[in-house]
């Protein structure tokens, strides 16, 4: 039976019981004990309730990984506020746009981050719902907002009592609103996903033990904070496993080699994107890699060559594919004991408590093998959107099943593959394209390091592919003679008939490839 009454607070307390000389957090060599990190969590707890945050209010976080992303998190949920985390890549028209419609009351931001002030960018675009600013590294300066120093927001909490911040915590409920993190907004208007203490707990708890994380574990988290792989599969298993979090603010392929060495890093999850650049780096071959225990990644398409190069060239001892969304976290995973070819043409079966059914477009539910809609149902589906009721509606129906908007299948042993986005599927005379598939088809050729597929309307046969090829050498091979190999090794109405070479693939912060930046 799955524990849903846990809160992350709770979890933060524990784990201080438990590994109290640990070190949690290992930021550049500024390094925090689970001890220390309860401490510094409540002492941010304290300023909270001093800035008048009740419990439900929103408190905004805008900042790259650091360590005190994470015990201002906790602390502001100590305190019963709901967590909201922003993009490290919005604009300020973007930013203050969630800020207003989540209704934060406070946002900590840092006033400059790979030369981009945040506290300039929100100048214009503050809602009247931020009372304050408070700047976790940098100068607390800004226009038409009231800003602070994180040591000003802390020094106001002094008078808050030990037993009135653990008031606040018994308070808390599982079915405490934890967090608010919004979709990526690559189809409309990204969506506010509300989650529970309770949920976010036993989701990740189960996702930790699926990987074998434990407190041996140094993890170097290089997903950003703001995603859920970088948040709840990042700190906040670290906190529930008394692993070692080594935050990283950018990804910079050199630098996590560097780091992997020095570091003695063991856990090193992320996206395919990730692997594949270490694999490129010149340094690799310089750089001692033997204390890599564990890889976790996940995409429609994740080339079986990769999960190979992975284990016999980075050294990982496990790989590990899987599949989730902001909506419900973690949905499935493989297993240990899977083989090179499951791990990297599956996303692994469900974890435990949770349900997965393929239907039809009439909701009719499919057999093993047949690609459908991928549809969840559990204790780690989203609460519903915010302010949101129809869509919230349109999402889950009746009976909790959360309609993900992905495409897939489902084999004889529950393990399932991702085809897709329902979005992105094509139809080419009248065949069903999906171009996920077709990525990782033509991965297979020695010369691609990247693809992405999109596609166009054609008069006669309806739509065609178009291939966005980023070449491991430039002007090898041709057009021509790619379309050529493209026809040997898949069904023609897969075939690009358009191929564009590219030097790189434009990329959101979380690794996924933007394709309405692509040309058409």
């Amino acid at each position: 039976m799955v524990d849903l009454t846990q809160t992350i607070p709770a979890m933060a307390i524990d784990a201080a019981d438990q590994w109290p000389e640990r070190v949690a957090i290992d930021d550049h060599g500024i390094t925090l004990t689970f001890e220390e990190l309860k401490n510094r969590s409540k002492e941010a707890a304290r300023g909270f309730i001093s800035s008048g945050l009740k419990a439900g209010d929103r408190f905004a976080i805008w900042a790259p990984n650091i360590h005190e992303w994470i015990w201002i998190a906790i602390g502001g949920m100590m305190a019963g506020g709901v967590l909201v985390p922003l993009n490290t890549r919005y604009k300020g028209i973007e930013a203050g746009d969630i800020l207003n419609r989540s209704h934060s009351q406070l946002l900590f931001t840092v006033s400059d981050f790979l030369d981009t002030n945040y506290l300039r960018l929100l100048n214009a675009y503050k809602p009247e719902c931020v009372h304050e600013i408070i700047v976790l590294r940098g100068q607390p300066a800004g226009e038409n907002a009231v800003t602070n120093s994180l040591a000003e927001f802390l020094a106001r909490g002094h008078g808050v009592t030990d037993q009135l911040v653990n008031q606040c915590i018994g308070a808390l409920r599982g079915n405490s609103l934890s967090d608010i993190l919004y979709t990526s907004g690559t189809t409309g208007v990204p969506k506010g996903v509300m989650s529970n203490h309770g949920q976010v707990v036993a989701t990740f708890k189960l996702w930790a033990a699926a990987v074998g994380l434990n407190k041996q574990d140094r993890y170097l988290i290089v997903n950003p904070f703001f995603h859920v792989f970088g948040c709840k599969a990042g700190w906040l298993a670290c906190l529930l496993t008394g692993a070692t979090a080594f935050p990283e603010p950018f990804f910079d392929a050199d630098t996590i080699l560097k780091t992997i060495a020095e570091k003695q890093i063991s856990m090193l999850p992320g996206a395919p994107t990730v692997f594949q650049s270490l694999l490129s780096s010149p340094q690799l071959i310089h750089t001692n890699l033997s204390s890599l225990r564990c890889a976790v990644t996940g995409a429609a398409s994740v080339p079986e060559q990769l999960v190979r190069d992975m284990k016999q060239i980075l050294g990982f001892k496990e790989v590990y594919t899987g599949y989730g969304l902001t909506e419900c976290g973690v949905v499935s995973i493989c297993r240990q004991d899977d083989d090179l070819e499951t791990i990297a043409n599956t996303a692994g079966c469900a974890i435990d408590g949770i349900e997965i059914k393929i239907l039809d477009k009439n909701n009719k539910q499919l057999s093993s093998g047949e690609i459908g809609n991928i549809f969840v149902k559990g204790f780690n589906v989203m609460q519903g959107y915010l302010d949101d009721p129809l869509a919230s509606e349109q999402a889950i129906d009746q009976n909790g099943w959360l309609n993900t908007g992905d495409i897939g299948w489902q084999d004889t042993n529950g393990y399932i593959k991702i085809t897709d986005r329902a979005k992105d599927m094509y139809i080419c005379g009248g065949f069903n394209c999906y171009p996920a598939e077709i990525e990782n088809l033509l991965l297979r050729n020695p010369f691609i390091t990247e693809v992405a597929v999109t596609s166009i309307k054609d008069d006669r046969l309806g739509s065609v592919g178009v291939a966005h090829i980023v070449l491991k050498e430039e002007g090898k091979p041709s057009p021509d003679e790619l379309r050529n190999w493209f026809r040997e090794h898949m069904a023609n109405y897969k075939v690009p008939r358009v191929v564009h070479f590219v030097t790189s693939l434009p990329r959101n912060a979380s690794g996924k490839v933007q394709k309405f930046l692509l040309e058409q």
